[in-house]
């Protein structure tokens, strides 16, 4: 079946719970951010709760869970902690990503084609217990079909290195990435997987990702709260909302 549908927003509030923890006070809450990111049009919510708890806390996600209306995708490592958390709140979606302690953001996607057994067994009580599993992963076709293996029902793509090569003006490179982003993109699809895409995404580089008609959903989170700053969150999610809207009718 072909993709159909408006293309899906998740927003992630990370970066909320970063500039409150910075003093170590309740506010900016990531809760009022969801609230807001809903009025203004967004169709979910994620938060990664990251081992070393820089951000995004347990309490957050207590929180989120029994305040919110839409669904929550929940970021993750694939670790025991994490997964009996994850087991306990079940959220909408869990999203399994790669975590490293000494890294300021997730420098790529997951390995799982090295790690094929484990993440297979790892992901299969989340599964059960009814959360929707999406795997985030580099453009690799590799990749892309040990995800499919596994049992994942979702992947997303990591914009990551397009994006960086947008904003350094290497576009010879850009263009490169994307085209591995659309070939990977397409393949994924093919398999049966549903096919979700973030990381770095702006205003400048969001609508080629957009117009790729077998991605049903973009997860953007650190660009959206830092021009929050400057245009209020609401204005900045329903401008990003426009611009993916915009460059879906028009492919």
């Amino acid at each position: 079946m072909e993709p159909t549908g408006r293309l899906r927003l998740g927003v992630n509030i990370d970066h909320v719970a970063t500039v409150r923890n910075a003093r170590g006070s309740a506010y900016p809450d990531p809760v009022r951010a969801a609230k807001l990111a809903e009025e203004a049009g967004a169709n979910g919510i994620t938060a990664h709760l990251r081992e070393d708890r820089r951000h995004i806390t347990d309490a957050d996600i207590e929180n989120l869970m029994e305040a919110l209306t839409l669904p929550l995708n929940f970021e993750m490592a694939a670790t025991q902690e994490m997964q009996q958390i994850a087991l306990r709140h079940k959220p909408h979606a869990v999203c399994i990503v790669p975590e490293k302690r000494e890294e300021r953001t997730t420098e790529g996607g997951l390995e799982v084609a090295r790690e094929e057994n484990r993440l297979a067994h790892y992901i299969a009580p989340l599964r059960e217990a009814g959360c929707r599993v999406s795997i985030f992963i580099a453009a690799d076709q590799r990749q892309v079909e040990a995800a499919h293996r596994i049992g994942a029902e979702v992947i997303e793509l990591h914009t990551g290195a397009y994006c960086d090569f947008h904003a350094e003006g290497d576009f010879d490179k850009r263009d490169a990435e994307f085209h591995r982003l659309r070939e990977m993109a397409s393949f994924a699809h093919s398999l049966g997987l549903e096919v979700h895409a973030g990381h770095g995404l702006t205003y400048e580089t969001v609508q080629p990702i957009a117009a790729l008609p077998e991605v049903m959903e973009l997860n953007i989170g650190h660009f959206l709260i830092g021009e929050a700053i400057f245009s209020g969150l609401g204005p900045a999610i329903k401008e990003m909302r426009r611009l993916m809207d915009d460059a879906r009718q028009e492919a």
